[in-house]
């Protein structure tokens, strides 16, 4: 697992309001399974006494398994800002899937699990219970030791090769959202429909089943993900001329996209903190 260990740079992360992020180690999956996993990830933390932190991320979209000390979760979509508040020592062990695999391994549309979790036993697509277990076993009582955190993720490995085969739709769909969060170009959904040679109705459909979201939804998050990456870089930014490079009519609809989704101006996020 060492020599998959990939940069620890997330632009969809954006730390808390102090700029703090604990650490994150990730990992890339094996080459079987890059049609089911984006990527693993594992962060570990140990709060002074008293102290917490409230760590912000603009999600994919896709569905996650998590596995920490103390809850096992597999996670849909979020529409908006996920935020988890860490305090004392803890760890968690997450695998980002691939848009394709929330419906594989829940059964069902994911739109019956965005903006929700269910716990990791009820998922049908895995022996959630068993894994659950084997990750605790694997990490132990040294979350940080490089040879638990790969034996935490040949296990979740070992599960998920056991899921069904993604099938044409799985492959379509993630091509969608591969297309759209590598070109920035990509400004509307009639391009994804011509791309693709859908139509409109049929790609809403898919996306709806397979992912959860809109097409409309993968522009603007990718516009959004692309705007934090800007503005973390701390150096001073015309923000009109931001919004128009992403894609946006104006810088009020740019602004009040950004706060919906982050709780804050493009301005204020700008001025934060951006030390490790």
């Amino acid at each position: 697992m060492a020599d998959r260990r990939i940069d620890p740079v997330e632009r969809a992360h954006l730390r808390d309001a102090a700029g703090f992020s604990p650490p994150v180690h990730r990992f890339a999956p094996s080459p079987a399974l890059t049609d089911l996993v984006r990527r693993y990830w594992m962060p570990v933390w140990a709060m002074p006494r008293g102290k917490s932190t409230t760590q912000r991320v603009l999600q994919y979209p896709v569905c996650l398994i998590v596995v920490a000390n103390c809850y096992a979760s597999f996670i849909g979509p979020t529409t908006g800002l996920a935020t988890r508040t860490l305090s004392g020592q803890g760890w968690a062990f997450g695998a980002m899937l691939q848009p394709a695999a929330g419906a594989l391994l829940l059964g069902a549309s994911v739109s019956e699990i965005t903006d929700a979790a269910i716990d990791f036993d009820q998922l049908p697509g895995l022996d959630g219970g068993a894994l659950t277990e084997r990750v605790r076993s694997a990490v132990g009582d040294a979350p940080s030791e490089p040879a638990r955190q790969a034996a935490a993720a040949a296990a979740v490995e070992d599960a998920l090769t056991e899921a069904p085969p993604v099938d044409e739709e799985g492959l379509l769909v993630n091509a969608v959202v591969e297309y759209v969060e590598d070109n920035s170009h990509v400004q509307r959904v009639g391009q994804i429909c011509e791309k693709f040679a859908v139509s409109e109705r049929s790609l809403q459909r898919l996306t709806a089943r397979r992912i959860g979201l809109s097409p409309k939804w993968l522009i603007q998050r990718r516009r959004l993900h692309e705007a934090a990456a800007v503005l973390r870089t701390g150096k001073r930014r015309d923000l009109a001329r931001v919004a128009a490079e992403l894609g946006y009519c104006d810088q009020a609809h740019f602004g009040r996209d950004f706060r919906t989704v982050t709780g804050l101006t493009p301005g204020e996020y700008a001025a934060e903190p951006r030390h490790s």
